[in-house]
């Protein structure tokens, strides 16, 4: 469940901390209250777009922090799978907007915005207020009915998917080898070519390094010498140098050494320093006559150098990338040194391929068509409950195995009749946004029974409703908060009535400062709510007593 939002520096919001409840969590408030800005702020934070001025203009950066609660094993499991680890059950995504900049956080962690929404549908599902026009397309209602079906059926769809994802490769290799087979001849001749070029050279991985050092080397090898020479002189020419200077400082500690004994650990360690510097000499002698080179070798690490670099250009740009074109050029040789096998192999491996894919396809729509009957039942039930009298719906399902696809072969489409004696229609026929509405409640209240998302955001589904409909879009939604968190933002005081928690958006203006503020109401302060959505601006302690007469019919009593 949703345990806390924060909104700050957003529109009209300078800082607001909603902490939200268990149960049906209810938000009212005149209209341009604020309301709309609640629900684009978590939409923000779960990676919406948002226009540029979102920021208020005299402020830095905006805000928006979601905190969840998570239990459900499920769940947790599947937000492991985006790299979330919780910490005390909770998960804490966080956007921020700054110099027109917006960055995400979840845990703590740096994560793009699409990851943002791929966790958000985990947690929290958000039916905006012309979301059900999404019923109109007939795309979504295969989406729909795959999202009511059990678990067994998304390991099919898996496996659907991954074999559709193999047949369509071999496919396409199939159709382009048939187009290819004009230039046989001549793919075959540029492979053996290619092959052969790369064969020729022998490379070895890590030539090229050793090559390249050498080269340098003895490009350099003169200025080398020179310092050499210089360091040489230094330490081992006649006159002054470290090795004869050496020698005179030891001729001398050692009388002193003779003189008096204690002077003879320091002697011993410059008879030590004398071994290392004619160690040192030595090795700089062997280094210097090891820089002598003939020009034939020369030019052989050049000539070779020169090969290396040639096919670097051709193939790729180390030796192992080469050796792996090799590979690959080798493998066309013999698949098209016997094209015609390849040919048959290649046709019998689709075919094999779409044998099988028709047999999951079959299995995913045999279950399709199972929980199709299943959930056409449970939404017709929940329209006659919301004020769809004698309300007919059907789930159509066709399939063509001409027409498959990633999820199988068949085209959903939802029907529906909402008046006796109608015959059923396409979705796309109803004309009414109440209706729409309402049905796509009916399917929300359906689907939550199967869900695990623990959170369910409504804004304003009571659109174009009133009288005992919205009393019974009321009860329904009360029923889906006995098993969901539901947030829902309202103007109809039937469905206000039923709030577990209640919260009033205000705004306030003080001539210099306009600001939105959101506050947890007491169960007078509720009935108080509720007799102003009655009555408007004229509250009498009539409509009082009809608003609280509503909280009592709601199951919501004083406490």
């Amino acid at each position: 469940m949703l345990q806390s939002l924060h909104v700050k520096n957003i529109a009209l919001i300078d800082d607001v901390e909603i902490n939200l409840t268990e149960g049906l969590n209810i938000l009212t408030g005149e209209t341009g209250a604020g309301k709309s800005i609640i629900i684009d702020s978590v939409n923000f934070a779960l990676g919406a777009r948002m226009p540029k001025d979102v920021v208020r203009s005299d402020c830095d950066y905006a805000l928006c922090e979601l905190v969840f609660y998570v239990d459900d094993e499920k769940t947790i499991k599947e937000l492991e799978k985006f790299d979330v680890m919780l910490t005390d059950n909770q998960v804490i995504i966080q956007r921020r907007i700054v110099n027109g900049k917006a960055g995400c956080k979840v845990n703590g962690e740096s994560v793009p915005a699409a990851r943002i929404r791929e966790i958000a549908e985990c947690l929290i599902d958000i039916h905006g207020q012309h979301e059900h026009q999404s019923l109109l397309y007939k795309k979504n209602h295969k989406l729909l009915l795959d999202s009511f079906c059990k678990d067994d059926f998304e390991n099919e769809l898996c496996k659907l998917s991954d074999l559709y994802d193999e047949y369509k490769t071999v496919k396409e290799e199939y159709e382009n080898a048939v187009k290819s087979k004009d230039s046989v001849a001549q793919d075959l001749d540029y492979s053996k070519f290619v092959a052969g070029e790369i064969e020729a050279a022998s490379l070895r991985e890590g030539e090229d390094e050793e090559l390249e050092n050498d080269f340098s080397r003895m490009n350099n090898s003169r200025r080398i010498a020179e310092i050499l020479s210089q360091v040489m002189a230094a330490l081992s020419s006649e006159g002054e140098c470290a090795s004869s200077m050496v020698g005179y400082a030891l001729s001398y500690l050692r009388q002193a050494a003779d003189i008096d004994e204690s002077a003879r650990p320091l002697y011993e360690q410059l008879t030590e320093a004398e071994d290392v510097l004619a160690d040192s000499i030595r090795s700089l002698v062997n280094y210097e006559e090891s820089l002598e080179y003939s020009p034939e070798d020369y030019e052989r690490i050049k000539e070779r150098l020169d090969v290396i670099n040639n096919l670097k250009m051709k193939y790729g740009q180390t030796i192992g990338a080469i050796n792996e074109r090799l590979k690959e050029e080798s493998g066309k040789i013999e698949k098209l040194s016997d094209y015609e096998s390849y040919l048959k192999e290649l046709e019998f491996k689709s075919e094999e391929l779409y044998v099988k894919l028709l047999k999951v396809c079959s299995r995913v729509s045999d279950i399709r068509r199972k929980e199709a009957q299943v959930l056409q039942k449970e939404i017709s039930d929940a329209l006659n409950n919301l004020n769809f009298l004698d309300a007919r719906f059907e789930i159509v399902i066709t399939s063509d195995e001409k027409k498959i696809s990633r999820d199988g072969y068949d085209e959903v489409e939802f029907m529906i009749s909402t008046n006796p004696g109608e015959e059923l229609k396409p979705l796309t026929n109803v004309a009414s946004g109440g209706e729409l509405s309402r049905i796509m409640l009916a399917l929300k209240s359906v689907l939550a029974k199967r869900d695990n998302i623990g959170t369910l955001i409504f804004d304003e589904i009571d659109t174009g409703i009133s009288g005992k409909t919205a009393q019974l879009v009321a009860d329904r939604m009360s029923d889906i908060a006995c098993s969901h968190q539901v947030i829902a933002v309202t103007h109809l005081p039937q469905i206000a009535s039923h709030a577990t928690t209640h919260f009033l958006i205000e705004k306030t203006a003080d001539g210099m400062h306009t600001a939105t503020s959101v506050r947890s109401l007491t169960y007078d302060e509720s009935v108080e709510e509720l007799a102003r959505m009655l009555a408007g601006s004229k509250i009498t302690d009539a409509v009082r007593d009809n608003a609280a007469e509503l909280k009592r019919n709601a199951g919501r009593p004083e406490t």
